[in-house]
């Protein structure tokens, strides 16, 4: 059972935040489970996603075989919290891993992923399933919070995002970035390397990071065959500085941005191969998604949004809409769909696939989506997404409304802009939120609104060993 949590599971939970299938209707071994988690890959930085030029053919061919999700959101439009929404199932607010004062997790941060929260590691582990994250954790760099004191057997990457412990004195490439051509040196940035909890590379030859990373995913995952396993790959880019190994250099029209890309969709493709190989393909789910949208003031070193307006940082879809696949051939059946999900709802969706019990004495915000895995159709039981940013509640959207209550700039998103009133978007008939409607529906107006005070009251249910780790210390 769980070590050190104050959780108690009473049975498989059933229709409290969508329906659970039955256990009986569950395979004799459960699913092994692998997310593939970027940095601040744009909507519409994919090739099953419309880009022209940056060629990623593994992703496409899971998209063709599998789902592709149009209206798929992440908790939160920065690292610490988004990642925070997705292992435990729970917006940041809830767990203190959102703040106006510092916004995400730096390496003088004394805080961390609270120890009382629960993680998809652990409820895997009620199924005995070998766990390992691989790549940019974000949830706290010293020993106590990191993954594996949060449910995982094994770690191997850097602990926090690949542009921090700069090295005074460096080329600011905040200020270089305006050149396409610019290339970062390993040695501007002194990020640890890290396996379990012991550095074993300082600074991290980020240039063969990426590479590393599939190497490892894939030994795992033959290390582990006989399964069941989770596999948590958080590659931390195409977040800057841009590395790509050099094989990859020079292999895209889109520049470093697109071999960057090429090279996380070439290690993909070893990681499904080995699934192939292993024999696995029939009992193993694949998801593959970004923490946030593209870092715009980045010019051509950061992505695009595609249709959605803005990006990181910001409440506009381009900030929290994020290019989204899951693969599977026995679990998830070929379809487009167009109903909202979220990275949140993968604590649920995985545990009813797996046959165990989400946390029953804390308030979640996770929904099931296995039903829309297997039959390909059929409504989400996601009817509602909340846009939290820096500790505060931005905006809301419930069916294809969505009110903005607080805005940040679309490129610079440390500015914040002040509205006069709340916004209105539909959402469906307006992808880009180009088009704002209140004067038309005061009625949308007000309904959302009061849907906006029960989120926040509800929103007091923190545990109390959470706020030790709150990430504005």
């Amino acid at each position: 059972m769980l070590k050190n949590k104050s959780l108690y599971f009473i049975g498989f939970i059933f229709c409290t935040l969508g329906c659970a299938a039955p256990i009986s209707e569950l395979p004799a071994t459960p699913p092994n489970f692998v997310i593939i988690f970027t940095d601040d890959l744009g909507y519409g930085d994919l090739g099953c996603f419309g880009n022209p030029l940056i060629k990623t053919p593994h992703l496409d061919q899971m998209a063709a075989e599998g789902q592709k999700w149009t209206q798929f959101y992440v908790a939160d439009p920065v690292c610490t919290p988004s990642r925070a929404g997705l292992l435990t199932g729970r917006y940041p607010k809830r767990n203190g891993m959102t703040s106006n004062s510092r916004v995400v997790l730096f390496p003088d941060s004394p805080g961390g992923l609270p120890t009382g929260e629960v993680t998809i590691a652990e409820v895997l582990k009620q199924k005995d399933y070998a766990t390992a994250a691989i790549g940019k954790w974000h949830l706290g760099h010293l020993p106590q919070y990191l993954p594996t004191n949060q449910g995982f057997d094994y770690y191997y990457g850097i602990p926090y995002s690949n542009d921090m412990d700069f090295v005074s004195g460096s080329p600011n490439y905040r200020k270089e970035a305006d050149d396409p051509n610019f290339l970062a040196s390993i040695k501007h940035y002194n990020v640890p390397l890290i396996e379990n909890e012991q550095e074993i590379e300082r600074p991290a030859d980020q240039n063969t990071i990426t590479k590393r990373y599939s190497e490892k995913a894939v030994q795992y995952i033959k290390d582990h065959k006989d399964g069941p396993f989770f596999l948590y790959l958080a590659h931390n880019l195409p977040h800057i500085p841009l590395f790509a190994h050099a094989d990859f250099i020079g292999s895209s029209k889109r520049g470093l941005y697109g071999e960057v890309l090429q090279e996380i969709d070439d290690g993909i493709g070893q990681i499904i191969q080995t699934l192939e190989e292993e024999g696995l393909v029939e009992n193993t789910i694949v998801v593959f998604t970004s923490d946030n949208g593209p870092w715009l003031s980045f010019g051509t070193h950061g992505g695009s949004a595609g249709p959605l307006r803005a990006g990181k940082g910001t409440n506009f879809e381009g900030g929290q809409r994020v290019p989204t696949i899951f693969w599977g051939p026995s679990y998830v059946k070929h379809a487009v769909i167009d109903e909202m999900g979220s990275t949140l709802d993968l604590m649920h969706t995985f545990a009813t696939l797996a046959g165990v019990a989400i946390p029953s004495d804390r308030k979640m915000d996770s929904y099931d989506l296995s039903g829309l895995l297997k039959n390909g159709m059929g409504t989400s039981p996601r009817k509602e997404f909340f846009y939290w940013n820096r500790g505060e509640l931005h905006a809301a959207r419930k069916g294809p409304w969505k009110i903005h209550l607080k805005q940040r700039e679309p490129v610079s998103y440390g500015n914040e802009v002040i509205l006069d009133q709340p916004e209105l978007y539909h959402v469906e008939f307006d992808i880009s939120e180009k088009h704002e409607i209140a004067q038309h529906y005061p009625e949308k107006i007000k309904e959302l609104l009061e849907l906006c005070d029960v989120h926040q009251a509800d929103m007091a249910d923190a545990l109390p060993d959470n706020l030790a780790g709150r990430i504005g210390e």
